[in-house]
C-alpha cells in the first residue's frame, strides 16, 4: 500500500487561518499537559555553525493529544544583513501509533505565533491584568507577535514604546502596530525610555551567549511584568536580581543552558508555566511584584500548533500530498 506526507509550505501554514487567540489558547493547553507530566520533551541538542547562530532539534510528544514529532530550526542574527529571515526551519508530524511521518511544514509562522503565545499565557498569571502600558526592544518579527498576543490577555495596553538598535525599524514597526492593533505604537531612541515606567516589557532581540547587559537595575518599575524572548541578552545581572519572582517555560532546559554557558548572571528561576498554569506553583500574589517570566521556546508548543494546523489544512484539503 503506498504510503503519503503532506507537505505544507509557508504559505499553505498560514492559509489555514489560525489565530492569535487560538494558538494561545493551544499553548496555554501545552503547558497544562507539561505541568501534569504528560509530554515528553528531552533538551535540545543543537550545531552552531559560527558566532551565536544555531541550529537545535527540538523533538516533542503529548500523548493526550496525540501530538508527535521533531522541529529543526536555526536563528542566525546575520541573516538580516542578507535580506533573509533570521529564523527559518522545518517541522516533521508523525503518526504516534505507528511512527510514520505525516507532513513536513515549514516552522517559520508557528514558531513566531508560539512564542508570542507563551509570553501572553505567563503574562496571563504574572502580570497585571489592569497594565495599560508597553515596552518592546527589539522591532522584529516577535516584537511584533508578543505585542499582538498580550493585546489579547491584556485588552487595557493602551501605549508601547519600541526601540530598535537601528531606528527606522521602531518607526516602521510603530506605523504598523498601530494601523494592526489600535494601539498607540512610539518609537523612542534609548533602551532605557521603552523600559522605564513599562507595566509590560518584552525583549526581543537575538540570543546571544554572552548578555550586552543593556537593561540596568532600577529601570523596571514596580510592579512590572517582563518577557525575555532573547534569553537573558538584553539584561544585566543586577536588573534580574531586582525580579521578585522570575519563571521560565522548563527548568530543565534552562538548567541545561545553564551548563553550557548561558545565563550565568541570572538567578535561578523559582518554576515553570507548566507548574504555574496548573496552579502547583503560584504567580503573581501582589501588585508591586516585579515578574518575569524567560522562556526558552519549547517544542511542545510547536507540536500541538503543527498537529491542529495538520488537521485544519487535511480538512480543507491545503498542501502538496509527496510519496514516501
Amino acid at each position: 500500500m503506498s504510503r503519503t506526507l503532506t507537505y505544507l509550505s509557508r504559505a499553505d501554514v498560514e492559509s489555514v487561518g489560525l489565530t492569535m487567540p487560538e494558538v494561545i489558547r493551544l499553548v496555554e493547553q501545552a503547558f497544562v499537559e507539561k505541568g501534569t507530566g504528560r509530554v515528553e520533551m528531552p533538551p535540545k541538542p543543537g550545531i552552531h555553525p559560527y558566532g551565536d547562530a544555531f541550529i537545535h532539534a527540538m523533538p516533542a510528544y503529548l500523548s493526550e493529544i496525540g501530538a508527535a514529532g521533531i522541529k529543526w530550526v536555526g536563528g542566525f542574527p546575520d541573516n538580516l544583513d542578507r535580506g533573509l529571515p533570521q529564523i527559518t526551519g522545518l517541522l516533521i508530524l508523525n503518526d504516534p501509533e505507528t511512527g510514520l511521518p505525516l507532513a513536513v511544514m515549514d516552522c517559520t509562522w508557528i514558531t513566531a505565533m508560539r512564542t508570542g503565545a507563551a509570553t501572553a499565557v505567563a503574562a496571563k498569571y504574572l502580570a497585571r491584568s489592569d497594565s495599560t502600558t508597553a515596552g518592546i526592544l527589539g522591532c522584529g518579527v516577535q516584537g511584533r507577535t508578543n505585542l499582538e498576543a498580550l493585546s489579547h490577555v491584556l485588552p487595557e495596553i493602551e501605549h508601547a514604546n519600541a526601540y530598535d538598535v537601528v531606528a527606522n525599524r521602531s518607526t516602521a514597526y510603530a506605523q504598523e502596530m498601530n494601523e494592526r492593533l489600535g494601539i498607540d505604537v512610539k518609537p523612542v531612541a534609548s533602551p532605557e525610555e521603552a523600559v522605564k515606567d513599562r507595566d509590560v516589557v518584552v525583549t526581543a532581540g537575538p540570543v546571544v551567549k554572552i548578555p550586552h547587559a543593556t537593561i540596568k537595575a532600577g529601570w523596571v518599575a514596580p510592579g512590572a511584568f517582563a518577557s525575555a524572548v532573547d534569553f537573558d541578552s538584553y539584561w544585566e545581572g543586577e536588573a534580574l536580581a531586582e525580579f521578585d519572582l522570575l519563571a521560565t517555560d522548563d527548568l530543565a532546559q534552562f538548567a541545561y543552558y545553564y551548563e553550557v554557558g548561558y545565563f550565568q548572571s541570572t538567578p535561578p528561576p523559582y518554576t515553570d508555566l507548566g507548574e504555574i498554569v496548573t496552579g502547583a506553583k503560584p504567580g503573581r500574589t501582589s501588585a508591586e511584584q516585579r515578574t518575569m517570566t524567560m522562556n526558552l521556546g519549547l517544542a511542545i508548543e510547536d507540536m500541538i500548533t503543527a498537529k491542529h494546523i495538520y488537521t485544519l489544512a487535511t480538512q480543507r484539503g491545503i498542501g502538496i500530498k509527496l510519496p514516501l
